[in-house]
């Protein structure tokens, strides 16, 4: 397939902080108020994070414009027929605003306590993603089990993005998904990603383009702001043993939030996810002045 970049600027919508669930209805009126495009919430069970369906549906009441987003869930730990039900209820409720980013998850403690075997997460998401979209299409779930409603805002049910690295989460772009969310590489090692979702795209034969969703961990503000972004930062990633790493790659100036947005819409970003790791309300501002 031969690479296009998009002719206008990509999307930038803003991935929100998890230390401080009571701040986010502040973050989400402030973003719908300016041009972000969506709101981000990432997952984990064993973890101090809000439920990101429930926040997620929290937040579409308090919002009228912004799209609100997964990144990812982890379907795996979630129960098939409640995760279909939840996910229409979330694009009925929200008028088609809601994109499911959907990935494996990676961490051993999420699938114990959900009782999952953690080698068979792959396999399980495939057999989710059939029953996923049959339930949204309103057909019957299984054999001797009728349509699981509401039927969603959005015809086939809401926009599907994977996320993850591996090769088999790409193949389920071509599979299953609308399109590939790439998170914490720069853009220099996230456009080979593009490229095979892209190649994957082809191979199945799907119309148009996968949609090319980035992402880049952001922080701005004061010392202490920036700070308790890098503090969760490591301690979010603390499980992959890289924690240093990503902590280097948080982009703390206006200068550099520029700069990478400008170098996914140079590898063919739809849209750039601007990951606030610390909870100061006052970043939705800052942010949107360095970005628009």
């Amino acid at each position: 397939m031969q690479h296009t970049h998009p002719t206008l600027p990509p999307h930038i919508g803003l991935g929100l902080p998890v230390d401080d669930p009571a701040l986010l209805l502040g973050w989400a009126r402030r973003a719908d108020a300016l041009p972000f495009s969506t709101l981000g919430l990432l997952d984990r069970l064993v973890y101090d994070n809000p439920e990101p369906l429930i926040t997620l549906a929290t937040l579409a009441g308090a919002t009228s414009r912004i799209r609100l987003q997964t990144e990812v869930l982890i379907a795996p730990v979630h129960n098939t027929a409640l995760l279909a039900k939840q996910t229409a209820t979330l694009d009925r409720l929200s008028g088609g605003r809601f994109t499911l980013g959907i990935g494996v998850g990676g961490r051993a403690d999420d699938c114990l306590a959900a009782g999952i075997d953690l080698h068979r997460r792959g396999r399980r998401l495939d057999e989710q993603m059939t029953l996923l979209r049959r339930t949204w299409q309103g057909e019957p779930y299984a054999r001797d089990v009728g349509p699981i409603g509401p039927r969603p805002a959005t015809p086939g049910g809401p926009k599907v993005l994977f996320g993850g690295f591996a090769p088999a989460a790409l193949e389920r772009v071509g599979r299953f998904g609308d399109g590939f969310l790439g998170a914490a590489l720069p853009a220099a090692h996230m456009s080979g990603l593009f490229r095979r979702a892209e190649a994957v795209w082809e191979k199945y034969d799907r119309p148009g383009r996968p949609r090319l969703v980035a992402q880049a961990s952001v922080a701005l503000g004061p010392d202490g702001t920036v700070e308790r972004a890098r503090r969760n930062l490591r301690d979010y990633y603390a499980f992959t043993g890289r924690a240093e790493y990503m902590t280097k790659g948080l982009l703390t100036t206006a200068r550099e939030i520029r700069a990478a947005v400008g170098a996914f819409r140079d590898i063919g970003a739809d849209e750039v996810v601007l990951y606030c790791w610390a909870p100061d309300p006052d970043q939705v501002d800052r942010l949107a002045d360095a970005v628009f």
